[in-house]
């Protein structure tokens, strides 16, 4: 089943997301809410903005703080990186490190303007791709992850997947790291990382995530990503009318409105 011209796609009961190569016709306001803090960037800004979350954080006190710090921007469309599964745009479970209400909240009547809600790691591998079978490992509050396969983005939540006596986001989640230490949370991570790499045999591994650099060395044949790509998954969501990019022949962007958005995330990461 399609959906919006081939980019959302639906099967098996599950979102997948197609992955556009064309310029943004709109002004995109991404957000990526995280369990310790909101960040924004939009369409033409070079600095990101941010605010704390938090456990307590609802989704109404979420969009009033975007709101203010982004009064002074012009948008006319959101996409949202939710720390939490999607299905059909919506989230279908509460987050685990914010306040309750995610699931139920209008984010496009709160916010006044066409909202697309994706799942935050996807969000963030969304923008990592280059082609291929690509897997995405986020080390951060927990382990955020997602795969894209010819361009079709499938969130997943490995993470949760029982590892020794726990779970794997136990382990190289944050609260794994603050209880081992950092030498033993690099040796879970390689393990982790080791295990999902054979059983899901990508061409491409991207390790991202606030913790990456907490990395003594990459896992073997990886690529760490870089947090401002999360805003660039966030402004693809919006493309049109593109087609996804060939893992042999790894084309760059087709237009300088794509190149300037990466320069604009990252400027907003370094800045």
């Amino acid at each position: 089943m399609n959906a919006h011209s081939g980019v959302i796609r639906l099967h098996r009961n599950r979102q997948s997301i197609r992955v556009d190569r064309t310029a943004i016709s709109r002004r995109v306001l991404v957000v990526d809410v995280g369990g310790t803090s909101v960040k924004i960037l939009a369409t033409g800004q070079a600095e990101h903005r941010s605010f704390p979350s938090g456990p307590t954080l609802t989704p109404r006190q979420m969009v009033s703080g975007v709101k203010k710090l982004a009064r002074d921007w012009t948008f006319d469309a959101v996409s949202i990186g939710y720390p939490g599964p999607v299905l059909h745009g919506r989230p279908i479970a509460e987050p685990y490190n914010l306040g309750p209400g995610w699931v139920v909240f209008n984010f496009a009547a709160a916010f006044g303007r066409p909202t697309k809600l994706i799942n935050d790691a996807a969000m963030q591998a969304l923008g990592s791709y280059r082609g291929g079978k690509m897997l995405f490992l986020g080390l951060g509050t927990g382990l955020g992850s997602a795969m894209i396969v010819d361009g079709i983005v499938e969130p997943m939540e490995l993470g949760h997947l029982p590892y020794k006596k726990a779970t794997f986001e136990d382990y190289v989640g944050r609260a794994g790291l603050e209880r081992h230490g950092k030498k033993k949370w690099r040796r879970r991570v390689a393990d982790v990382v080791a295990r999902l790499v054979a059983a899901l045999e990508p061409d491409d591994i991207v390790i991202g995530g606030g913790n990456v650099s907490k990395l003594k060395t990459l896992p073997p044949h990886s690529r760490a990503g870089d947090n401002a790509n999360a805003f660039l998954g966030g402004f693809r969501l919006w493309e049109e009318n593109g087609s996804p990019p060939n893992a042999k022949a790894r084309s760059k962007p087709r237009t300088k409105t794509l190149t300037a958005m990466r320069e604009s995330a990252a400027d907003a990461w370094t800045a």
